[in-house]
């Protein structure tokens, strides 16, 4: 039987809003890591991929539950444990070499080891004769290598890759993934366990020995998919495409509903809105209906057709499923009848659809109609809403999600909004 060489048991974290009520981010989760294996982790935006990185690196602490690298309590940073960051986080003013040498430096290396050891690192990486290189001085490829170079030189256990390959382009990021892949497989490096967090479900099924699915505020282990496929893996056999279009159902399963109305209509003014725009949740909308498709397509094939990642489809589905317009169904996306009113309509009445389907399944926005038509004037600041939100996350959080409901609701014609006084006001009525 495999060793675990990490364990997390009733792992839960919270982190507080702005109106200093704690939030809740990651809740009971229980997880291992075993000796040999590639796991990856998929979930949607406020799942708390990152946030249990971090806490498996030891960069911030559980609020509650046990963790444990190799039976060993995890109080902190663990010398066998390294990872690797989606934003380079190089520092420019020192060589490749200096980089790569930090962390050795940190555990109190002598020079000449330090150097050696960043020699072998860096060629076994292909940067060989880079060390001298400022990070201007390299493309997103080569930096990023730098990166995992950095994370590998301490001879990890575990190697945890925070969306490492999200920021390059899709033909080095494949390069590099199976770059790293032949070196584990190889027995090249002496890391015995790697733990990824991605948005790429092709990525996911062709790394790792097991996927596991999280579901979303608070993140909880949805669904876990085992995957006995030896590598390399061929992305077009069937085996494959069958493993992507089954993770590509799970990802898009709607969860269970809450039973409780008035508490679900509560929890959902805090609803994080998918991070999608107009132009998006129409262009697939559009490409849906149209030929090969005609209304009903394979959610892998949507993304070949249109060229855009999981990170940027999977929000449009969900946008697509909360207004009506497409359904989601094992993997598959169906456009439901007032989608396909939708995409036959002219604009005039797109908008309509768009607006009413809005006040409808948005209660953000609703409750912005609501006080806006409340008000004498027509006018509230969006401070109002922003204070509401932040109840429900972190104000960055908050931010985002209401310029998404004021992009969605300006097009709706439900409210505008001034981006000089940064009002949001009833729309005009034109006069008869």
């Amino acid at each position: 039987m495999a060793q675990n060489l990490i364990e997390l048991s009733q792992v839960a974290k919270s982190f507080k809003a702005a109106d200093g009520k704690a939030r809740l981010i990651l809740d009971k989760l229980d997880f291992n890591l075993q000796d040999g294996e590639i796991v990856a982790l998929l979930g949607k935006s406020g799942s708390g991929k990152s946030t249990l990185l971090r806490i498996m690196a030891g960069l911030i602490s559980a609020d509650t539950g046990k963790l444990s690298y190799r039976d060993q309590a995890i109080y902190g940073p663990v010398a066998g444990i390294a990872m690797v960051f989606q934003s380079f986080a190089l520092f420019p003013w020192l060589t490749v070499q200096q980089n790569v040498e930090l962390g050795l430096e940190a555990q109190g290396v002598p020079p000449q080891e330090r150097s050696d050891r960043a020699d072998a690192v860096l060629e076994l990486i292909g940067l060989a004769g880079f060390g001298g290189a400022l990070p201007r001085e390299l493309s997103g490829g080569m930096k990023q290598r730098v990166g995992i170079a950095r994370a590998l030189v301490t001879n990890p256990d575990i190697l945890l890759m925070d969306e490492a390959f999200s920021a390059l382009d899709v033909l080095t990021g494949e390069t590099l993934r199976n770059d790293m892949l032949e070196l584990w497989d190889q027995k090249r490096i002496p890391t015995k366990g790697i733990l990824i967090v991605s948005h790429n479900i092709e990525e996911a099924v062709m790394m790792a020995d097991r996927i596991i699915i999280l579901s979303s505020d608070p993140g909880r282990i949805r669904c876990e998919v085992h995957i006995d496929l030896p590598r390399p893996r061929n992305v077009d056999s069937s085996e494959v495409r069958a493993l992507i279009d089954e993770v590509y159902g799970l990802m898009t399963m709607r969860p269970v509903q809450e039973t409780n109305a008035s508490e679900a209509s509560h929890k959902h003014l805090g609803y994080r809105l998918p991070d999608t725009d107009v132009s998006r949740i129409e262009g697939v909308l559009d490409l849906l209906a149209d030929s090969p498709f005609f209304g009903r397509a394979d959610l892998p094939k949507i993304a070949e057709e249109s060229e855009l990642s999981d990170e940027e489809l999977f929000p449009t589905y969900e946008a697509l499923g909360l207004l009506g317009l497409a359904v989601i169904e094992k993997g598959d996306i169906l456009l439901s009848a007032l989608g396909k009113h939708y995409v036959e309509g002219d604009q005039t009445l797109r908008q309509e659809i768009f607006g009413q389907q809005l006040l409808t399944h948005v209660p953000l926005a609703a409750h912005i109609r609501r006080n806006l038509e409340s008000d004498s004037a027509g006018s509230l600041p969006e401070q109002n809403f922003l204070k509401l939100l932040e109840e429900f996350m972190e104000a960055e959080e908050a931010k985002r999600v209401l310029e998404i409901a004021v992009e969605w609701g300006r097009y709706g014609e439900v409210y505008e909004y001034d981006y000089h006084t940064g009002r949001l006001t009833l729309p005009e009525v034109d006069e008869v």
